[in-house]
């Protein structure tokens, strides 16, 4: 059976990206955005790195994010107290708000995912996309 898995990612990615991006103008925030917020809500004030590494971004990638995300007042950017080279990254109250809202899209985005499927078709899907990290390991200065 030919099932052009290829195809069908990228087709899937693509029209995904284009449902998110919709809500992303109708006042939500990006998938990459909604990323560091679920990141920093369970560890506020974590460095730039370990958030970037966290959602497979390089150092250029996570920085843009940043210094967009900190126009947008949703985040606060610091240097760290035992290295001054680094920075660290903590919730604003928006990004807090922004942070709730991203739970309550992503429960109805995981909704519209999985429906019609069965647990156990959902695990394979989520095992074999899992495997596409392994398989495809990331490089140095992934943008975002």
């Amino acid at each position: 059976m030919n099932h052009r898995l290829v195809y069908l990612l990228n087709v899937g990615q693509r029209r995904l990206h284009r449902w998110t991006q919709a809500r992303t103008a109708a006042g939500g925030v990006t998938a990459s955005q909604s990323g560091v917020l679920f990141y920093l809500g369970k560890n506020d004030g974590a460095l730039m790195s370990e958030t970037g590494a966290a959602l497979d971004l390089g150092a250029p990638g996570m920085s843009g994010l940043a210094d967009r995300m900190e126009r947008a007042g949703l985040l606060e950017r610091g240097l760290d107290e035992r290295d001054r080279r680094a920075s660290r990254l903590w919730l604003t109250d928006a990004g807090r708000v922004a942070l709730k809202r991203s739970k309550a899209n992503l429960t109805e985005l995981n909704a519209r995912l999985t429906e019609g499927f069965t647990p156990s078709e959902i695990d394979v899907v989520a095992r074999w996309l899992t495997s596409l990290q392994e398989k495809f390991p990331a490089t140095d200065g992934d943008g975002d």
